[in-house]
């Protein structure tokens, strides 16, 4: 496979992942999928990693797929170059499973947008849980533009964050807009100066990695339930959740603090 193209590291609970491809923009291969897979199977499986954040280096949080592989037919692209159309779709679906594990995994995930996320880059930064931009990012779908209708979950994101018509504006208009605007349209929940992001990030992947880490987990997968379920079913699903979180360490800890006059301190459990 050759040189790695993305780094992990974990760090006082925090599971950090950088895309590390800044000459191509962090532009998406199998081999990028591949590793940051990997890497998100191993935070989700630490019990020492309690937040996930992902990231890029460079000027590029990811410019999504590497459009010049697609001109010149290299075959390293997720979905474009297989025997047969089977192949590529089983591929492209492999790939797309990054941005369903960051929605999905037990811990909280935050992409800390640093610069460009376009296209696959903006799904796979919609896919996570909080989205903490520089001022000098830029959000674009960028599908239009390569005639592609899209994918990595994009067109499923969009809609929930900031509504149906919105989404389709975004994605058959193509514009690329301002960090500015994405926090207005809700792509995104914190804008910060460029020397700020890092500590700014930092310092709330921190604060939920020593939070009470049952009911960010639980927090997390009823949310994701409220947005394809019934009012009922997250009823149900908030009684037997609840109760479960009744029963965890940090519960205790948060209610005898409270009576004590003091913040708490959680151990995730």
């Amino acid at each position: 496979m050759g040189q790695k193209v993305t780094k992990y590291k974990v760090e006082d609970g925090v599971a950090t992942i950088t895309f590390n491809i800044p000459d191509k923009m962090n532009a998406l291969t199998y081999q990028f999928c591949d590793e940051t897979m990997g890497h998100l199977t191993t935070a989700s499986r630490d019990p020492e990693v309690g937040a996930v954040v992902v990231t890029g280096e460079g000027r590029a949080f990811s410019a999504g797929g590497d459009v010049v592989a697609m001109a010149e037919k290299r075959p390293e692209v997720p979905g474009m170059v297989s025997d047969t159309m089977e192949e590529a779709i089983d591929g492209l679906r492999h790939s797309q499973e990054i941005c369903w594990m960051l929605h999905s995994m037990p811990k909280i995930t935050i992409a800390m947008v640093n610069g460009h996320a376009m296209g696959a880059g903006l799904g796979i930064a919609m896919s996570c849980d909080l989205r903490v931009a520089s001022s000098k990012a830029k959000f674009g779908t960028a599908y239009a533009n390569v005639g592609f209708g899209g994918d990595f979950g994009a067109t499923w994101q969009l809609t929930q964050l900031v509504g149906e018509a919105k989404a389709k504006e975004l994605m058959i208009l193509g514009d690329i807009i301002n960090a500015e605007e994405a926090q207005r349209i809700n792509l995104v929940n914190k804008v910060v100066e460029p020397e700020a992001l890092a500590e700014t990030v930092k310092e709330m992947a921190t604060r939920i990695a020593h939070g009470p880490l049952v009911s960010f987990r639980y927090m997390k997968e009823n949310i994701n339930l409220a947005v394809r379920s019934d009012f009922r079913t997250v009823l149900d699903r908030e009684g037997m959740t609840h109760v479960r979180c009744s029963m965890t360490e940090d519960h205790r800890e948060g209610v005898t603090a409270f009576v004590e006059k003091r913040p708490p301190v959680f151990k995730g459990r």
